[in-house]
C-alpha cells in the first residue's frame, strides 16, 4: 500500500505510521513541524510534506501518488466553536479538494463516537447513522462526515471512542491520579463506556482502508464495555495502586469545568476541560460496538482494558512520564 497520513506526528497518527511501516507500506506523512517526525525515529522511512490542512499544494504533492489517503488530522481541543470548525470541517474540505484529483486514492476518514452522541445505557451504537453530538468538537467532526458523504469520492468512516496508548498526554493524568491514590469520577461512576488501544486503532484504520465496505461509517472499539468506575480501578492496577474512588457531583463538575474553560479562554489557551465537554463526562453512555467492522473487514482488537492499560503504564513510566 502507498499511504498518505495527515497528523501522522500526532497520537493516533504516530500510531498508524508505526503499523504501516511495519507491514513494510510505502508512507508518506504532512507534518508541521518536521523535529516531531525526528523524534519519532522516522528516519528515511517516511517521506514528509511539510505544511498543514490549509497548504493545498502540500497535500496534492503528498497524496499524489496515495493507494489510500488516512485524514487523521484535527484539533480536540479550541477557544471557540469557530476553532474547531475551521481545523476539522474546513480542514477536511481542502484533504477532499485535493484528493478528488487522484481517482484511484481511497479516502479513510477518523472521526470520533462523539459525532454519534452519547448512546442510551446498554445499547452500544452499531449502525455508524447515529448523530447526536453534544459537544462543538464532536459537531464540528459530524460536519466535516457530511462534507465527505456528500463527496463522490471512495471513502469510509471511522469513529473511534475514547483512545488511549502509548504518546497520549491526556490518559496520563488519568494514571497519575491513580498513583497518588485518588481517582475522581463523575457522578456514582456508573458511566458506560468503550475504549480502543491507539495501536489497535491503527489497524482498524488500515483494515478500513483496504477491505471496508465503501461508504459505510464503522466504529472501531474493544467489544468490552466498562464503568468509568473500574476503568479508575483498572487505572490503579497499572500503576500498583488501590485509588480512593471519589465521586464528583455532576453540579459542582459543570461549575469546575466552566471555570477551567473561562480562565483558559482569558488567558489565550485552549483546553479540554470546558463547560462544554461536561455534556460530555456527564452522559450516561458513550459506548459502541465493532461488530459490522470486524464482520466486513477480519478486524478485532488484540488489547483488552487490562492488557492495554498495563502495556501503557509501561512505556509511560520507561519514558520517564509517570
Amino acid at each position: 500500500m502507498r499511504a498518505f497520513v495527515t497528523g501522522g506526528t500526532g497520537f493516533v497518527g504516530a500510531h498508524l505510521v508505526a503499523a504501516l511501516r511495519a507491514r513494510g507500506d510505502v508512507v508518506t506523512a504532512l507534518v508541521r513541524a518536521p523535529e516531531r517526525a525526528a523524534r519519532l525515529g522516522w528516519g528515511d522511512a517516511v517521506r514528509l510534506v511539510h505544511g498543514d490542512l490549509n497548504d493545498a499544494a502540500a497535500l496534492a504533492a503528498g497524496m499524489a501518488e496515495a493507494d489510500v489517503v488516512f485524514h487523521v488530522a484535527g484539533t480536540i481541543s479550541g477557544h471557540t466553536p469557530a476553532a474547531f470548525f475551521r481545523v476539522n470541517r474546513d480542514g477536511t474540505a481542502r484533504v477532499l479538494e485535493a484528493t478528488a484529483v487522484v481517482p484511484r486514492s481511497r479516502l479513510v476518514f477518523v472521526s470520533t463516537l462523539g459525532a454519534a452522541g452519547p448512546s442510551p445505557a446498554g445499547r452500544p451504537h452499531e449502525t455508524g447513522e447515529e448523530t447526536g453530538p453534544v459537544t462543538d468538537y464532536a459537531r464540528s467532526k459530524l460536519a466535516a462526515e457530511d462534507l465527505v458523504r456528500g463527496s463522490d469520492l471512495a471513502w469510509t468512516i471511522v469513529r473511534p471512542p475514547a483512545v488511549y496508548g502509548e504518546w497520549d498526554p491526556e490518559f496520563l493524568r488519568v494514571f497519575k491520579l491513580a498513583r497518588l491514590g485518588v481517582a475522581p469520577v463523575f457522578g456514582a461512576g456508573t458511566q458506560e463506556l468503550s475504549f480502543v488501544h491507539a495501536a489497535d486503532l491503527a489497524l482498524a484504520l488500515i483494515a478500513a482502508g483496504e477491505r471496508g465496505t465503501l461508504g459505510r461509517t464503522y466504529y472501531a472499539a474493544h467489544p468490552a464495555i466498562h464503568t468509568s468506575r473500574a476503568v479508575a480501578l483498572a487505572a490503579g492496577r497499572a500503576v500498583g495502586r488501590t485509588p480512593r474512588i471519589v465521586s464528583v457531583p455532576g453540579g459542582l463538575a459543570r461549575g469546575l469545568l466552566g471555570a477551567i474553560g473561562t480562565a483558559a479562554r482569558l488567558v489565550g489557551h485552549s483546553t479540554l476541560l470546558t463547560a462544554d465537554k461536561a455534556n460530555e463526562f456527564l452522559a450516561p453512555a458513550w459506548t459502541c460496538s465493532p461488530a459490522p467492522l470486524t464482520r466486513d473487514t477480519g478486524w478485532q482488537a488484540e488489547h483488552d482494558l487490562e492488557a492495554g492499560f498495563r502495556r501503557t503504564a509501561a512505556w509511560y513510566r520507561e519514558h520517564g512520564w509517570l
